[in-house]
């Protein structure tokens, strides 16, 4: 039989084991278009070359086999990519933002932050952009027409998707032990496959999961020790769902108990206990095959318990091994058992997606109008943005301005607000009198 170990989650000293975190991203923002003019020698009527703006830089998380912890994300929780260059005179495009590239763990499930539905569950080697980036505005270039032949404006770039999102780690594991604290799970794995989990006679969980790959014959499979359940836990209590999170892909569970009632005096109500907490967080994780395992048994057990569990696995059609892991006692035949179960089940849970982006909010074009005797002010925050890329000297640029204006509805505000001709309208200190 040939083993081997895959991750071992523990290190020495202290372990800090971070499975669950929200974060924000931010796509960067397309750069500006630009405005320019060519200008050479012996080239009388150059026209404008302005050039576009690149795009903004997104966000995208890549799987990545060597992380098991999302314990990056303990002291950073904010993430911003690149903004696109603005673009430049000879009509030339502005550099594109970087991709920002976050590596996350095999089987990290990225949700919603705000609604908790999934978006994308990541798989091995897999890129998945979450957050695109903004694209680049046009150079003036591309307002040229043969009546507008110097337009003296270009257009923004536009803003990158921004979200919160939160990373939650579902281990890929063929097998999940369960079972109450210092029931021998850690030993078992350690003796199955070369993970090297820290085992001694505590009388509390382990504090992190350990995973292990192992090989019987020809058959592969991945095995994760839980840290351990205690009453309660379904409702957060111990670990909580922070165990829990991390059996819901397993295909196979391996509950495992201490036959020899050397922690706990009655092994069958530590069963019972241990698939109550498993109904109450979840009844489809509850219905998934198991594997009764009895450990210890090198210590010596009561026969009348063994037989009372014997029934309660037949009932449930469950097959019952009794091992002593530490002396690798029966451990054999287990594997070759779980092996064989395996090739029985479904592949390991995959999260679809459930989230539907939003559709992109328009443009807020509203604005708000005040008057002071024959002057108007009109207000609005995208009008900001419209006065900056005006040159109010330049005839062209101005018509640019009255269109925009007329087209978002500005025009027929103020004419509902009472103004009439020769009045003046102030647009952030831009002043200019109103004609019909």
């Amino acid at each position: 039989m040939r083993i081997f170990s895959l991750f071992d989650f523990r290190k020495e000293g202290p372990t800090v084991f971070i499975d669950q975190v929200t974060i924000h991203i931010k796509a960067g923002k397309g750069g500006n278009g630009s405005v320019s003019f060519r200008r050479e020698k012996y080239v009388s009527h150059g026209g404008p070359d302005g050039g576009d703006g690149g795009r903004g830089g997104s966000i995208v998380f890549v799987a990545d086999t060597g992380k098991n912890t999302l314990l990056d994300f303990k002291y950073r929780r904010k993430f911003a990519a690149e903004n696109g260059a603005d673009g430049a005179a000879r009509k030339f495009m502005g550099k594109y933002g970087a991709d920002l590239e976050i590596p996350v763990p095999v089987g990290t499930v990225i949700r919603d932050a705000e609604s908790g539905l999934v978006i994308h569950d990541m798989a091995e080697g897999e890129r998945f952009v979450a957050a695109k980036g903004g694209k680049g505005g046009w150079g003036n270039t591309h307002f040229a027409t043969a009546t507008r032949q110097t337009p003296r404006f270009a257009k923004e770039g536009l803003a990158g998707e921004e979200t919160d999102v939160t990373l939650e780690l579902k281990m890929l594991a063929d097998v999940g032990f369960v079972g109450y604290p210092n029931v021998g799970k850690s030993t078992l794995l350690s003796v199955i496959s070369s993970a090297k989990p820290k085992v001694a006679n505590y009388h509390f969980t382990t504090l992190s999961p350990n995973l292990g790959v192992i090989s019987v014959y020809d058959k592969t499979f991945v095995a994760a020790d839980i840290p351990g359940l205690i009453e309660g836990a379904s409702e957060g209590a111990g670990l909580g769902h922070d165990f829990l999170r991390h059996v819901d892909r397993c295909r196979l569970i391996l509950h495992i108990f201490d036959m020899a009632g050397s922690e706990r005096p009655d092994p069958m109500e530590d069963i019972l206990k241990i698939n109550k907490e498993l109904e109450q967080y979840s009844p489809e994780l509850a219905s998934r095959p198991q594997i009764l395992v009895g450990n210890k048994i090198d210590l010596g057990y009561d026969e009348a318990k063994y037989e009372e569990i014997k029934a309660y696995a037949e009932q449930r059609g469950w097959q019952l091994f009794l091992i002593a892991g530490e002396i690798d006692e029966g451990v054999p035949e287990l594997l070759k058992a779980v092996a064989a179960k395996l090739d029985t089940l479904p592949p390991i849970k995959v999260y679809e997606p459930e989230y539907v982006a939003k559709e992109p909010e328009k443009e807020d074009t509203s604005v708000e109008i005040t008057r002071s005797g024959d002057t108007f002010f009109v207000k609005g925050e995208w009008l900001t943005g419209l006065i900056r890329k005006t040159d109010f000297d330049d005839y062209e640029s101005l018509q640019y301005f009255e269109k925009v204006l007329r087209e978002k509805g500005v025009i027929d505000a103020l004419e509902k607000a009472g103004i009439d001709e020769g009045n003046t309208v102030n647009i952030y200190d831009v002043e200019f009198d109103f004609l019909f």
